[in-house]
């Protein structure tokens, strides 16, 4: 054992190279071998013997292993293929090897180690995994499957102890499951602390699924000879050149972990990893008091049989998470039900914070919003939770925050860690503040560990590193802590909150939609008066205007007064232009604005009618329609009547003949066009009516432009078109 307790001047485990041995175990042997031609670079083990070579140096691995090896190691044409199984061939001493082999940079390393001489037959190594396998999809329970496989897996490899060893979060790990003999103490359900599996290995145990030491007093075979100049390093533990031994099955294992075996008792061992979804869930570790060797088969059928075993326990925590999420889904829905049924959410949250905490399996519950708190079960004081929320607050960068050691996030918290060493809270506003918060009560647990978890380690970098000597149970009490909240809670909680916002939101819009619905009902009244007032007035408005018009037409018809009679005509027609809007005002739905097309028609044909029909019969409209405002319209028609005066006076002498009007829009303006086919010509404007026309185009905000129509007059407006916004 000198070997193996040389003085490591290190300062941590998880710092010792151990994929870097320089070495391997000498019940087996290794050949490094070029890549490109198979010649030997170098070997570990007793090679000359097995293999009936005596100079080695120059040989290939054609004339040491065979044709049908080498074709098996010309297959792997991939570099960085796993550690792979080529078959036996028979040494020149008469031992069956069993070889395997993988690649190492430009190199292929060859493994050789003695086969089993009572190798079990394949078909019933398969029925015995088979076997094996159904045992573990008949387990109910994770402790159960956990129990079967250790059963199982010392069945297989015929070991003193078997036990199912899983790593938790911090790093340690525990005793699921053991089996062993009965005169053994038993490490079941103890803990073991992290710095016994150092970081760098638990990588190992994701690239070599099965670790075996046949006999932890071994002493190492180093490489030979020596890397050339400018590849190998010095290798702390042996002075030996550096080759990553990653992939090894053969690699010499570290001085600290053959020390830690011993320690325990142990005189052989094999470690069998259990990977779930490509993290290293646990170890299947094996103990022997003598040495014992794992053959070749063996250790494939415990690799399979993990497989097997890690899906099963991916399948039992999934099924366990399910059954979790059903439970928690069932009481979202029946609380966000009852929550509904309430009148504010506020009322709802206090009337059913019983259901609200038995839904997360907290031992108390609170809801702080603005200065009011409301608590149900075992929780911290009102100034406590205040102060506790106001951190949470402050710290929180997720609307969701647990924890299950609270006291270590929050230093105030050890004053009342026995009512609130757990915390879930969920913050539905930051701003009121508004949070939900569960509490879990202190567990204070007895954790068995195998020995002192607080060993004393070198702090020194030429500190000697040596493990821990005691594995005698040793109990520790641990204080402000609560049940772990798991993931599903947390997703639960999640959820909860989502819809607890969604619950106020739905408040917020149907009280919404309640003030909107009342403000449109008093809206439809208010209409409905103005629409009432609306025709009201244009009904007056009318009978003003007809009674008006009526008191004009029997003036003209009691006077022989021809200049009276036409300036009665004339007054006449203007108030048909006033009168034709108020009667669209009052037919039309919109009272904002009218269709200037269908005004001027009716227009028309209410000045016509007392014109008479020879002037109707002469009438052509090209109307293109166009929105305009009520006050516009006035103005506009108003307008018009003004022309066809004009038409009637200087055109045609007071007798009916031809008028064209016409109407339409080009982007923001409008062109209203009154034309005819008379003598009048259009330079002389100075009569009254020309005065009205040019005041209301300046009201119109347009222009006017004459022109002759070839014959007769042409008189086009041009002025823009405003339509209130809200309307277009």
């Amino acid at each position: 054992m000198d070997a193996v307790l040389k003085p490591m001047d290190l300062s941590s485990c998880d710092r010792e190279p151990i994929h870097l041995p320089g070495s391997i175990q000498p019940h087996g042997m290794m050949l490094v071998a070029d890549a490109a031609d198979f010649r030997l670079r170098q070997i570990a083990g007793d090679v000359e013997r097995h293999l009936g070579v005596a100079g080695w140096e120059g040989q290939t691995l054609n004339t040491l292993l065979g044709e049908a090896i080498c074709a098996e190691i010309a297959k792997m044409t991939e570099p960085g293929t796993v550690n792979r199984y080529l078959g036996q061939l028979k040494a020149s001493t008469g031992v069956v090897l069993d070889a395997s082999a993988y690649w190492c940079g430009r190199e292929v390393i060859v493994e050789l180690e003695p086969a089993s001489p009572d190798q079990m037959a394949a078909s019933l190594m398969l029925d015995r995994l088979a076997g094996a396998a159904s045992s573990f999809e008949l387990a109910g329970s994770l402790p159960a499957l956990c129990e079967r496989a250790a059963i199982e897996f010392r069945r297989l490899t015929g070991f003193d102890r078997v036990m199912i060893y899983h790593f938790i979060d911090d790093g340690a790990g525990r005793v699921l499951a053991e089996d062993r003999r009965e005169d053994q103490h038993s490490f079941l359900n103890h803990h073991f602390p992290a710095g016994d599996i150092p970081l760098q290995a638990r990588a190992l145990y994701l690239r070599t699924l099965i670790r075996v030491i046949p006999d932890v007093a071994y002493r190492p075979a180093p490489l030979r000879p020596p890397l050339p100049s400018g590849q190998a390093l010095d290798n702390p533990l042996f002075d030996m050149p550096l080759l990553d031994m990653s992939d090894s099955n053969l690699r010499s294992v570290s001085p600290m972990h053959l020390q830690y075996l011993v320690n325990m008792g142990v005189h052989a061992s094999a470690s069998v990893s259990i990977v779930k979804d490509g993290v290293l869930w646990g170890l299947i570790a094996c103990h022997n008091e003598t040495p014992r060797l794992l053959s070749y088969d063996i250790r494939a059928a415990c690799r399979s049989l993990a497989g097997s075993l890690a899906r099963q326990i991916k399948a039992k925590e999934e099924a366990e998470g399910y059954r979790q999420r059903i439970r928690l889904r069932s009481f979202e829905d029946d609380i966000i039900t009852l929550l509904l049924r309430e009148g504010s959410l506020d009322e709802a949250l206090s009337n059913h914070l019983k259901e609200i905490g038995r839904m997360m399996g907290g031992d108390g519950v609170a809801v702080l919003r603005g200065r009011e708190l409301v608590v149900s079960g075992v929780c911290p004081d009102g100034t406590d939770i205040r102060a506790l929320a106001a951190w949470v607050r402050m710290r929180q960068t997720k609307p969701v925050f647990a924890t299950d050691h609270l006291s270590e996030l929050y230093p105030p918290a050890k004053a009342f860690q026995q009512t609130g060493s757990g915390l879930l809270a969920i913050t539905l506003s930051t701003e009121e503040p508004w949070l939900l918060l569960w509490f879990r009560v202190e567990k204070i647990e007895t954790v068995k560990w195998a020995g002192n978890p607080h060993k004393a380690t070198a702090t020194h970098p030429q500190e000697l590193l040596t493990p821990r000597a005691s594995f005698d149970a040793w109990q520790e009490t641990v204080r402000g802590r609560a049940t772990d909240w798991t993931i599903s809670e947390l997703d639960a909680a999640t959820r909860l909150r989502a819809a607890l916002l969604d619950v106020q939101q739905n408040r917020r819009m149907r009280e919404l939609n309640r003030q909107l619905t009342k403000i449109l009902q008093d809206k439809d009244v208010l209409l409905q008066q103005k629409e009432f007032l609306i025709n009201e007035v244009n009904h007056r408005v009318q009978n003003s205007l007809q009674l008006v018009s009526s008191f004009m037409a029997l003036q003209s018809r009691a006077s022989d007064n021809t200049e009276l009679h036409t300036a009665l005509e004339e007054a006449r027609r203007r108030l048909t232009a006033v009168a034709a809007v108020h009667r669209r005002l009052y037919r039309g739905d919109q009272i904002e604005v009218v269709d200037a097309a269908r005004y001027i028609e009716e227009l028309c044909a209410d000045t016509f009618s007392f014109m008479g029909q020879d002037w109707a019969q002469h009438l052509t409209l090209n109307l293109a329609p166009v929105m305009v405002s009520t006050d516009r319209a006035v103005t506009l028609g108003l307008v018009l009547t003004e022309l066809m005066i004009n038409s009637n006076k200087y055109a045609y002498g007071g007798a009916a003949g031809p008028i064209e009007i016409g109407l339409f829009e080009d982007r923001t303006n409008m062109h209203m066009i009154v034309a005819d086919k008379g003598s009048g010509r259009v330079s002389n404007r100075k009569g009254f009516g020309s005065r009205i026309i040019d005041g209301l185009v300046a009201q119109l905000g347009g222009t006017l432009v004459f022109g002759d129509n070839y014959p007769g007059s042409r008189t086009e407006i041009i002025m823009p078109t405003q339509i209130p916004k809200r309307l277009i």
